[in-house]
């Protein structure tokens, strides 16, 4: 056998075998899950074996959020490099269980925002049946666009399977459409308010910083700025989102801890930067470097509230079916026993360790390039979009608002460029008699100056006063570079259509495991 087949077998042998660790860790977890809810519980019969049933999926349901959801709160910090995959997983994993356990366990709403009236359902075996298809739908749907690399709204993908099995159940009638409407519009307003607040802050810091002539001096006036306002939205956040079911403050309370919050960080910021200073190259690398711990704190703050929040999408539904089983039927909302809350808290965690780097990667690097500048205004999106959500009461996806920023980020990016490219032709158009030198010193001090001098720049060679020429070889050349697409229209295109079929792919799956239940109940 040639050298070359043996390593191409051994490499396959390895994948082999990390995949079968993959699966055996995660069934090893199921089986835990089976074993407690059949033999801890106590519970006997028919609606015990259903409690049983729904426990297993639930974990499922948990590990698919952890495998698809989380990517987008450590996706941009690892593809701008501020930190490995490894400490994000770790990173990720321990404030997602932390914020489940701490933040995760009030009473939630048993049908998820009324999303179905449950007077239409014939009755407790039926509720239970149910919430179990509505488990299984959303977890089968969250495994398949994970495998095919497209990140979705797990809010949206448990509410679909809720409204599906909630039709099949009671009929059109059984439906909350107001909510449903209102879902629906979250489809267009994430994706875009992240993406306008991702690339005003994308923007301002370019306008502020990377586009002067002494960038450490405008760093050092800008950046205390930056982190006081990324302070004043994450405390913000995290008291109206995060920890809401700890200590529950309006919004005026949890805004003025934030502010307080973004003064101390600012003045902290200041002092720090002026003995920094001077020890700063005057390279964009060097100001990029200014972001890593601010995006490593967005991330580890970003996946608590995320744990705080999220994990009622995989535990709600078993809280409920738990709740219906212990009482005896079916009541409008559902306590969180400890072994639920955990079943969600440890199942987010290890669907993230085993397959959430395949998403991660996809969010930090598949869509469009990301920096440490480009990843802080998506970090910044992702909290102050849902702080205004919040207030006007929109309903938004944590999802589609990192995308949408990412997106946003992306979008600006070639927009600029393309700007650019339109100064440099109007650099030819207006010019002509200069060597190739006069022209690539004239092109290199237009790189290199600001804003205002790039404007003063083009007013003098409007008025003649300068002398140069581009060769029709040259700017080509320079328009080919500034002209690349800067987000990739293929990765576009799948994540909006995944976002696009999610609530009715999740909502059919659902009603056909509820109607194949219901036929053996």
């Amino acid at each position: 056998m040639k050298l070359q087949n043996v390593n191409d077998l051994q490499q396959g042998t390895k994948r082999s075998r990390r995949e079968f660790f993959r699966y055996g860790l995660a069934l090893l977890f199921v089986a835990g899950i089976m074993i407690y809810s059949s033999l801890g519980l106590g519970i006997t019969g028919q609606q015990g074996i259903l409690l049983v049933v729904a426990a297993m999926i639930g974990g499922y349901m948990a590990m698919n959020i952890g495998a698809n959801d989380v990517a987008n709160n450590v996706g941009p910090a690892v593809g701008s490099q501020s930190i490995s995959m490894g400490w994000a997983i770790v990173i990720a994993a321990i404030f997602e269980m932390a914020g489940a356990i701490i933040a995760g366990g009030d009473v939630i709403s048993t049908v998820r925002g009324d999303i179905i009236d449950m007077s239409y359902v014939p009755d407790s075996d039926h509720f239970i049946a149910l919430m179990t298809a509505a488990l299984l739908a959303g977890a089968l749907w969250l495994n398949l666009a994970t495998a095919l690399g497209a990140p979705v709204s797990t809010t949206h993908s448990i509410v679909g399977a809720v409204l599906g099995a909630g039709l099949a159940a009671g009929g059109f009638a059984a439906a909350n459409w107001p909510v449903m409407g209102k879902i629906a519009a979250s489809w267009v307003i994430s994706p875009v308010m992240g993406g306008l607040i991702a690339a005003g802050f994308l923007l301002w810091i370019k306008r502020a910083i990377t586009y002067k002539t002494d960038m450490v001096e405008a760093a050092r006036r800008t950046v205390p700025i930056l982190i006081g306002v990324m302070a004043f939205s994450f405390t913000t956040y995290l008291m109206l989102k995060g920890l809401s079911k700890v200590w529950k403050v309006d919004f005026y309370t949890a805004a003025a801890i934030g502010l307080v919050m973004g003064l101390v960080l600012w003045l902290l910021m200041r002092k720090l930067l002026t003995r920094r200073a001077s020890q700063l190259n005057n390279t964009k690398k060097a100001i990029n470097s200014l972001f890593i711990v601010p995006l490593i704190f967005a991330a580890a703050l970003l996946s608590f509230a995320h744990g705080a929040n999220d994990v009622a999408n995989a535990i709600g539904p078993l809280a409920a079916i738990a709740d219906t089983v212990l009482r005896g039927g079916v009541s409008d909302q559902a306590g969180i026993p400890l072994w639920v809350l955990l079943i969600g808290a440890f199942g987010i965690a290890l669907g993230l360790a085993l397959y959430g780097p395949k998403l991660i990667r996809t969010v930090g690097g598949e869509i469009t390039d990301l920096d440490q500048m480009r990843a802080f205004s998506v970090a910044m999106a992702a909290a102050i979009t849902v702080i205004i959500a919040s207030q006007l009461g929109l309903p938004v996806s944590s999802t589609h608002i990192a995308i949408g920023g990412i997106f946003g980020v992306g979008f600006l990016r070639e927009r600029l460029k393309s700007n650019y490219s339109r100064m440099l032709e109007e650099i030819k158009h207006h010019h002509s008699g200069a060597d190739k030198e006069i022209v690539e010193a004239f092109l290199d001090r237009f790189a290199a100056a600001d804003v205002a001098t790039k404007q003063t720049m083009l007013k003098e060679l409007k008025a003649h006063e300068a002398d140069i020429e581009l060769s029709k070889k040259e700017y080509k050349k320079i328009r080919k570079v500034y002209k690349n697409e800067l987000v990739k229209r293929t990765a576009v295109t799948k994540i909006v259509a995944a976002w696009i079929i999610t609530v009715p792919a999740s909502a059919l799956l659902a009603a056909i495991i509820y109607w194949l239940m219901a036929s053996l109940l």
